[in-house]
């Protein structure tokens, strides 16, 4: 239940209002942010929220209960609000946001509305927008593990155990063609596929720190390509530097000969899968209790 400040409270019971809205976003690394869509500048709990930011919210729905509400925010891109390559290299995902009624004659009488986390972005058009998620879609995420033949964990995490350092190599940006592949220097002592499913980190040059998954890496006409499993919104230039790490399928045999670390493979190699659960005895099978993988 929502307490309002008595001030507040009768300031909206006039014949006459003086309020806006106010959002504190607060991004996971810490730094926080505030936006209005009042004309000009407010400040109240040490936090500035900027105007002109041109934000604006939509109608959100609302349920009783556990069901997660959504609603969403707009805005455009400004230099003193945020930036569109922040929002590309993900520094707003998963942010939390305080939206805020204020009086903006006096913005120390405020009442927080709702505490929302964001979610889906989009962008177009210089100008973003951000599906706005309440806390309650949390309950809805998968937890735990579940059962399957492939590792669930992540590669070089704690549960995996590998040190990353022994499966990175750098390298640089020779060229793009024209399926989007990027031809790179520095990675010639790589077997073919070697960072297939692997990640890779800009260094240098206009993508500096920004991470994108691969999903090839191939050999052709004397050359070394990777592809992205996703291409970004801009490609790098040449000359740009970046750091790659070794990719895996999570797959046992993978785990075994490419990482040397099956004694800590983190899926179930030995459950049957669908083709046996669906298939039938017949007399050419072997049926002996042995293990079902080498």
């Amino acid at each position: 239940m929502k307490t309002m400040p008595v001030a507040l409270a009768d300031h909206i019971k006039g014949d006459a209002t003086t309020t806006c809205h106010c959002w504190r976003v607060t991004l996971k690394d810490g730094v926080v942010m505030g936006f209005t869509d009042h004309d000009e500048t407010l400040s109240f709990g040490g936090t500035p929220y900027l105007a002109a930011s041109g934000f604006s919210a939509s109608d959100s729905d609302g349920e009783t209960g556990l069901g997660a509400s959504a609603g969403e925010v707009a805005g455009g891109f400004s230099s003193e609000a945020m930036a569109e390559d922040d929002l590309a290299a993900g520094r707003f995902d998963g942010a939390t946001v305080e939206l805020f009624l204020v009086n903006w004659q006096t913005p120390d009488e405020h009442v927080l509305l709702s505490l929302r986390e964001i979610g889906e972005v989009t962008r177009a058009g210089g100008a973003f927008r951000a599906e706005l998620r309440s806390m309650a879609h949390r309950l809805g995420q998968p937890q735990g593990r579940s059962y399957g033949r492939r590792c669930d964990a992540t590669l070089g995490d704690g549960r995996c155990g590998i040190d990353l350092t022994r499966f990175t190599g750098h390298g640089s940006v020779a060229g793009v063609d024209a399926s989007g592949r990027l031809r790179v220097s520095g990675l010639n002592v790589f077997a073919e596929g070697f960072f297939s499913r692997g990640k890779l980190k800009f260094l240098t040059g206009g993508l500096t720190g920004r991470a994108f998954d691969l999903d090839g890496h191939e050999r052709l006409d004397g050359g070394t390509f990777l592809s992205f499993w996703l291409a970004p919104d801009r490609m790098p230039s040449p000359g740009d530097s970046f750091l790659v790490t070794a990719g895996c399928d999570k797959g046992f045999a993978t785990c075994r000969a490419k990482f040397g670390n099956h004694l800590n493979f983190r899926g179930f190699p030995h459950l049957p899968g669908a083709d046996f659960a669906y298939s039938y005895a017949s007399g050419a099978q072997s049926h002996d209790g042995g293990v079902l993988f080498p």
